[in-house]
């Protein structure tokens, strides 16, 4: 690692990364793919069972009693608040937000205690947070996106488990479909992990395919800003270098500040071939946190 961590491209107080590249020019070329109105949800449902990597959490409580409250006030009604018995519940959750389908902020990551553009822990964790590189700093996101369906290429129900896609495999998806990479794109890709989501969570959880770390650098070097998989990571678990865990997550986020969507539900984009289409994504704006729980949308 460089003695100061990687230098952003985009400046000493960047805290977006490959982000920049989404100009007003993208997104409204995104737009303009737009033809029949069709919306795929690639979001999963959230709920405290979903496969959970250790020591990630989901729990979520009701709060009715202001049912109780409301019929003791001075003007209840016989059954709540006033004259038209107004009650209402709310609900109470408390998690990770690396759970479900999220998106990684570029402070979850970090080599060290460096995180993209030198930033480091000591100097930027506070009790809430951190005060550089959260959610909160993050755009709300529209832009090209592209389905590279590596398990349809290779004539396979879903990729085995530790498989690293190549650079070859992902050229090979988008000579097939006549698609080339543009600067500012999202590229998600289809290994067929998905299948076991909330099936089978122990295989989903037991490791995965996914994008080698040639193919990482190789996505930053064509302009891609995002990517994502139907699998609980990014890049092959186990990995390809036994020593090196997470290797590919690490140094996409740390060295390039290029964003990461997890647990994404690919299935009926890979059914309909549907390969290229607006990407929407946006997300809470926590202070200070290290990802958020997302509904990402494909327009068609």
């Amino acid at each position: 690692m460089p003695k100061n961590g990687w230098p952003a491209p985009y400046g000493a107080d960047d805290q977006i990364g490959t982000l920049n590249e989404i100009t007003p020019a993208r997104v409204a070329a995104a737009a303009r793919l737009v033809r029949q109105g069709q919306i795929y949800d690639l979001g999963r449902i959230l709920d405290e069972h979903v496969p959970a990597f250790p020591g990630r959490s989901f729990r979520q409580h009701l709060v009715s009693n202001a049912h109780l409250i409301n019929r003791r006030r001075p003007d209840a009604g016989p059954a709540g608040w006033g004259e038209n018995n107004v009650n209402w519940i709310v609900d109470v959750i408390y998690g990770t937000s690396q759970m479900g389908t999220h998106l990684d902020a570029l402070n979850h990551l970090q080599s060290g205690d460096c995180f993209y553009n030198g930033y480091r822990l000591g100097d930027i964790a506070e009790e809430w947070g951190t005060s550089r590189l959260g959610m909160e700093t993050v755009p709300q996101i529209i832009t090209r996106g592209l389905l590279l369906d590596v398990a349809g290429l290779l004539r396979a129900d879903f990729l085995p488990r530790g498989y690293v896609i190549t650079v070859d495999d992902a050229e090979r998806c988008l000579a097939r479909h006549g698609l080339q990479i543009q600067r500012g794109d999202a590229v998600l890709f289809h290994t067929g992990w998905g299948r076991f989501w909330m099936k089978d969570n122990d295989t989903y959880l037991s490791g995965q395919p996914g994008p080698g770390l040639a193919l990482g650098r190789w996505l930053v070097e064509q302009g891609a800003v995002l990517s994502g998989c139907d699998t609980w990571s990014y890049g092959p678990v186990p990995p390809e270098d036994p020593s090196r865990p997470f290797a590919v997550p690490q140094t996409l986020n740390v060295e390039h500040g290029f964003f990461i969507v997890e647990n994404l539900a690919t299935a009926e984009l890979a059914r309909d071939q549907v390969y290229e289409f607006m990407f929407v994504l946006t997300h809470a704006r926590v202070r200070g946190a290290t990802g958020a729980w997302v509904a990402p949308l494909a327009v068609t």
